[in-house]
């Protein structure tokens, strides 16, 4: 086993948020404060935050030393080689250590591509593990921006921190109202993400990170609080329990659907394999976000997680025991134009024993693809 294989891979959270949304003044903050001692904040440009304040000293051309202890480091040509170049250099000692990594995104980026990289890339996929999304929202612009830019909708949807910013620009009851209609609205796009005011002081580095599928207290997996099944309204018997709403098809956000399909019955290795295959290629570039844990029938007591994004999925981590009473599979979506009903009825055709349709369905699916019909 390689040296590499055995290092574990660095929690990593992507920073990002529309134009003019405060990215830039949330970040400076966050680089000021002691807390973030041990993280690496990879950048544009470092003229672009407003560093020579916080600077301590220049390590080379693209990577600062900053004086809350963290390191800064400026995208050199691309951003897998600056990644590859920021752990290679943790290896060799030449920069100080650091166990978490923050990548900001451009102002107009669909933070898609990036999490896209993060997770296909074999050797950043050894080296990293994606933690969280963390969206910055214009308290007071941020419903006639998501009005307006699909990426807006995207970059929300995304998130595992929604961070609101300017919300001290609203005054009155009409500035109350507006912050209210924004949340509501932020709630149905990301039913499991928590929302911070800046105003109250709640983006601090130990409310936005640690989102991700490891408690970093314990080092064990948080299925329960990184799976959040309950904020899509579904209860423990798998039933929903939200509302149905009348929908504007000109608005970007009301073509997203947030839910969580559940099943008792576990699903065999190659049949979950084959339904993973059929949500990617029939419905890849709405996938917005999909995570999940599943009981593979050849191995029940050990059940795999699953991370993706789009047609992109993180390689499934197998966990060695369940982590609680709860042993049914839980997968949930955020998706773009694709209904709850469809995925409910595809993952039973493959987890359903009974000769009925579902049966039928899988068998004749499961034929296609061993006759070299379905593309692998």
């Amino acid at each position: 086993m390689s040296d590499t294989q055995t290092k574990a891979p660095v929690p990593l959270s992507v920073l990002t948020g529309f134009l003019g949304a405060g990215k830039t003044t949330l970040l400076n903050k966050l680089l000021q404060d002691p807390a973030m001692e041990g993280t690496a904040v990879i950048i544009n440009e470092f003229g672009e935050i407003g560093l020579d304040h916080l600077l301590v000293e220049t390590a080379d051309e693209n990577v600062m030393e900053m004086s809350s202890g963290c390191l800064c480091c400026t995208i050199r040509g691309d951003l897998i080689d600056t990644m590859i170049d920021l752990m290679t250099r943790r290896d060799e000692g030449t920069v100080k250590p650091f166990d978490r990594v923050v990548i900001e995104t451009t102002g107009l980026a669909d933070p898609a591509p990036i999490l896209h990289t993060i997770m296909n890339h074999p050797w950043l996929v050894a080296r990293y593990r994606l933690e969280s999304v963390i969206t910055v929202v214009d308290a007071v612009n941020g419903e006639a921006t998501l009005d307006a830019q699909e990426e807006a909708v995207k970059q929300v949807a995304m998130a595992d921190r929604l961070v609101l910013s300017k919300a001290d620009l609203l005054v009155g009851l009409e500035g109350e109202e507006k912050f209210a209609s924004l949340v509501v609205r932020l709630r149905k796009l990301a039913p499991a993400a928590r929302i911070l005011d800046t105003l109250c002081g709640e983006a601090t580095p130990e409310k936005l990170f640690n989102a991700g599928l490891y408690d970093p207290e314990s080092k064990s997996p948080d299925v329960k609080r990184w799976l959040a099944e309950e904020a899509y309204g579904v209860d423990r018997n798998g039933h929903g329990h939200g509302h149905d709403h009348k929908h504007d098809v000109n608005r970007h956000d009301d073509h997203i659907k947030a839910f969580c399909i559940a099943s008792d019955q576990p699903i065999s290795a190659p049949s979950f394999d084959l339904f993973m295959e059929l949500l990617r290629s029939y419905h890849g570039p709405n996938l917005l976000r999909v995570k999940g844990i599943v009981k593979i029938e050849e191995d029940q007591e050990r059940p795999f997680i699953i991370h993706g994004v789009q047609h992109v999925f993180h390689p499934p981590v197998q966990l060695q025991a369940w982590p609680d009473e709860d042993r049914r599979s839980r997968l949930v979506f955020i998706t773009r134009d694709v209904q709850k009903a469809e995925l409910e009825k595809i993952f039973a055709a493959f987890t359903d024993r009974s000769q009925g349709a579902g049966a039928a369905f899988r068998d004749e699916t499961l034929s296609l693809r061993s006759g070299g019909l379905l593309e692998e």
